[in-house]
C-alpha cells in the first residue's frame, strides 16, 4: 500500500483529526441534551475534552470528565453501558459510511493544568524564570 505523501510523522492525520472533532461535538450534543435512556448517565454534566481516532477510523477513544470533577469513578462505567446507544445517535446525526466503536476514557489535562500551574507559583521556579 502506498504511503500518504502529504502526511509525514506519528501524528494524527488531518482525515483523524476532522472526524474526532465531528464525533467530539456531536457526542457532547448528546450528552447534553439527555437523549439517553439511562437516568445515572443523564444525571452527570459530562465535558467531552478530545475523541481520538485510530488511523483506520474503527475506534474513537473519547476523553471525558464530568463538570466539578462529582463522580468521576461511575463516569466511564456509564458511558460504556450505554455506547451501543450512543454510537448509534452518533451515527444518525455524522452520517459517517462507517461509526467508530466507542472508548471513554477520563480526561487526565485537567489535573496536569493544575499541577502545571502549581510548578510555576513555586519561588524557585520563578526565580529560574526571571533570570
Amino acid at each position: 500500500m502506498a504511503k500518504n505523501k502529504f502526511h509525514e510523522g506519528d501524528g494524527p492525520s488531518q482525515r483523524q483529526l476532522r472526524v474526532g472533532e465531528l464525533i467530539r461535538r456531536t457526542l457532547a450534543q448528546v450528552l447534553a441534551q439527555g437523549d439517553i435512556h439511562d437516568p445515572e448517565l443523564n444525571r452527570l454534566s459530562m465535558t467531552v475534552g478530545e475523541v481520538r481516532c485510530s488511523p483506520d477510523l474503527k475506534i474513537a477513544t473519547a476523553y471525558v470528565m464530568p463538570l466539578g470533577g462529582d463522580g468521576r469513578e461511575n463516569a466511564v462505567e456509564y458511558l460504556a453501558r450505554n455506547k451501543h446507544e450512543l454510537r448509534r445517535m452518533i451515527g444518525k446525526k455524522v452520517g459517517l459510511k462507517y461509526t467508530p466503536d466507542l472508548r471513554f476514557r477520563l480526561d487526565v489535562t485537567f489535573d496536569q493544568m493544575d499541577a502545571t500551574r502549581e510548578m510555576f507559583s513555586r519561588d524557585e521556579v520563578k526565580r529560574d524564570l526571571e533570570d
